[in-house]
C-alpha cells in the first residue's frame, strides 16, 4: 500500500533551502571547534552567557523553524510496511531476522558493498517466504539507488558512524522514513540538518535506540510516570563495555572504523544507550529539556596498552595515536534543574553496565544488578526486589511479548515490532528526530567540553520550543 501522504519537496529545492545550514553558526560542536586553546576570555564568557540563556530556550541565536514540527506527526496507515536495509554486518544481519519475523513487513531491498553479505541476506528473505529482494552491492554509494526506489516506506541504516548522516539525509530526500543506528550523526551541524530535513520532507528520522525498549527501562519509565519515585531529581546512564578485543579483531568489524574514532574525538562516542532511557524517564522534549553538558575525560591509555600486549609488530594499528578518553564522565542539566550523569568506557576492563539509575524524592532505582528502594515500600536502608513491581508496571509490550526473539534480551525485537506497528496502524512514532538529535548531541559537545577543561556547553533546543508541550513517547498505550 503506497504512502498517501503529500509528496516531499524535490531534492533540489530542499538542498537549496538547507545549503547555508552547516555554515550558519548552528553547528557549535563541529569537529575542531570549541577548544579551550582557541577561545579567548571574552569568548568563554559569551559561551557561559549563552549556556545560561539557553536554559530558557529563548536565545536570539535559536534557528528559526524551517518547516512545521514533526512532533506528534503520525505515519500514514498502510497494510504492508516495505523496508530497505543499508548495512548487513553483525548488527544489520541479525536485525534482518526481526523484520522478517513480522508478517506485515516485507524486506524489499538490501544493500552492502560486500557482495557475500547481500547474498546471504537475500537468501534469508527468500527462506522466510518473501520474494527475493533487490540487491545493491555496487560500491560505497549504491545505497543512493536503494533510496530512490518508489516501493519503499522505511530505510534502516546500520553502517559505520561516519556514514549515518549522509544515508539518513538521502533517504529523507527521496521520500522515505528512516531509522538509524547509534549515533545518528557526529556533529551539531549535521544534527541540525537532519532536524530541518525531517521537517521539510515530512519524513521521520529516528534514532533506533533499543535500550529504551529494555524490560527494566520500560518498567522504570511507567513507575516514574505513575509518581512512584516522587519528584524526579537525578538519573544516570552509561555505555561501559570492554570492547578492546572486538575493536582490534580483524574480522568482527568491517575494517577498523570504530577504533579509529578514538583517534579523532576525546568525548563520549556512544551516549545514546544510557541517555535515551533516562531522557524518557524525565520526559525530555516532552515537558523538560536538557540545556547544558559538562564533560571530563581520563587519559587515553587502555587501547595502546592492549595493543602492546596483543598486536604483532607491523600491525596497521601501530600507526594510530589514541586521544579518546578511556572514561568520559558528563553531567547534563535540564531546564527543571535535574541532573543526568553519563559515562562512556570501552577501553578498559569492566563488566558490562549501562548504570540505568533514577532517583527522586520518594526513592531510587539502580540497575546492573537491578535493585530498588522506595518509600513507603522499603525500610532499614535495604534494597528491595525490583521484580515485585513487574505485574503492575511492566509495559504492555513486554506483557504481550513475554519471550521475544532476537538479541539483547529481546529489546531489539520489541523496538522493531513497535516501530513497524506504528507504521502499519498510522500511529505517532514513540520517538522522533528531536530525540535523535538530543540523545546524540553529547558526542560533539562532550568533546568540546573536555577540550575546554570541563566548561559547560549549551545543548540546543532542537524542538524549537515544542518541548514545553506534554506528549506521548515510549510509555505508550496499547492500540485498540
Amino acid at each position: 500500500m503506497n504512502d498517501n501522504a503529500p509528496q516531499p519537496p524535490s531534492r533540489r529545492s530542499v538542498l537549496r533551502t538547507t545549503a547555508g545550514v552547516a555554515g550558519a553558526g548552528i553547528g557549535l560542536g563541529a569537529l575542531g571547534t570549541g577548544s579551550a586553546e582557541a577561545a579567548s576570555p571574552g569568548a568563554a564568557a559569551a559561551a557561559a552567557e549563552q549556556v545560561a540563556a539557553q536554559t530558557t530556550g529563548e536565545t536570539s541565536g535559536t534557528p528559526r523553524r524551517r518547516g512545521a514540527t514533526m512532533a506528534n506527526v503520525p505515519f500514514t496507515k498502510r497494510s504492508t510496511v516495505r523496508v530497505g536495509i543499508i548495512g548487513l554486518g553483525n548488527r544489520g544481519g541479525s536485525m534482518l531476522d526481526l523484520f522478517l519475523a513480522l508478517p506485515w513487513v516485507r524486506v524489499v531491498a538490501v544493500c552492502d558493498p560486500v557482495r557475500d553479505k547481500t547474498e546471504r541476506a537475500a537468501a534469508k528473505v527468500v527462506a522466510a517466504g518473501q520474494p527475493a529482494p533487490a540487491v545493491y552491492t555496487n560500491g560505497e554509494d549504491d545505497y543512493e539507488n536503494l533510496c530512490k526506489r518508489t516501493d519503499l516506506d522505511f530505510v534502516y541504516v546500520v553502517t559505520p558512524w561516519e556514514l549515518h548522516f549522509e544515508m539518513a539525509k538521502t533517504a529523507m530526500l527521496n521520500g522515505k522514513h528512516v531509522g538509524v543506528e547509534c549515533p545518528v550523526a557526529m556533529t551539531l551541524a549535521d544534527l541540525w540538518e537532519l532536524v530541518d530535513l525531517s521537517e521539510q520532507t515530512r519524513r521521520h528520522c529516528m534514532q533506533l535506540e533499543n535500550c529504551c525498549y529494555g524490560r527494566n527501562e520500560m518498567r522504570v519509565l511507567r513507575m516514574a510516570h505513575a509518581g512512584r519515585f516522587g519528584d524526579l531529581l537525578h538519573g544516570a546512564g552509561a555505555y561501559n563495555h570492554d570492547l578492546r578485543d572486538l575493536m582490534f579483531s580483524p574480522t568482527y568489524y568491517e575494517g577498523p572504523w570504530r577504533r579509529i574514532w578514538h583517534t579523532k574525538l576525546r568525548g563520549d562516542l556512544y551516549p545514546n544507550h544510557g541517555f535515551g532511557p533516562v531522557a524518557n524517564y524525565m520526559d525530555v522534549n516532552r515537558g523538560d529539556r536538557v540545556v547544558s553538558i559538562s564533560s571530563f575525560g581520563t587519559p587515553a591509555l587502555g587501547l595502546a596498552e592492549y595493543r602492546a600486549e596483543h598486536m604483532p609488530p607491523g600491525d596497521p594499528s601501530w600507526k594510530e595515536s589514541y586521544i579518546g578518553s578511556d572514561r568520559t564522565i558528563s553531567l547534563v542539566q535540564t531546564a527543571k534543574g535535574r541532573v543526568i550523569r553519563l559515562e562512556h568506557d570501552v577501553s578498559t576492563p569492566h563488566p558490562y553496565s549501562r548504570i540505568n539509575s533514577l532517583g527522586g524524592t520518594r526513592g531510587v532505582f539502580e540497575d546492573f544488578p537491578a535493585r530498588i528502594y522506595l518509600e513507603p515500600d522499603h525500610k532499614g536502608h535495604q534494597w528491595g526486589d525490583f521484580g515485585a513491581y513487574a505485574t503492575e508496571f511492566d509495559h504492555w509490550l513486554w506483557k504481550e511479548h513475554a519471550n521475544p526473539p532476537g538479541g539483547h534480551g529481546g529489546m531489539d525485537y520489541i523496538m522493531i515490532y513497535r516501530l513497524m506497528q506504528c507504521m502499519q496502524l498510522g500511529l505517532v512514532p514513540d520517538f522522533d528526530v528531536y530525540d535523535a538529535a538530543t540523545w546524540t548531541a553529547p558526542v560533539p559537545l562532550s568533546n568540546d567540553s573536555i577540550k575546554a577543561k570541563g566548561a559547560p556547553q549549551a545543548i540546543p533546543d532542537f524542538t524549537r520550543g515544542e518541548w514545553r508541550k506534554a506528549r506521548s513517547g515510549v510509555d505508550s498505550v496499547k492500540p485498540a
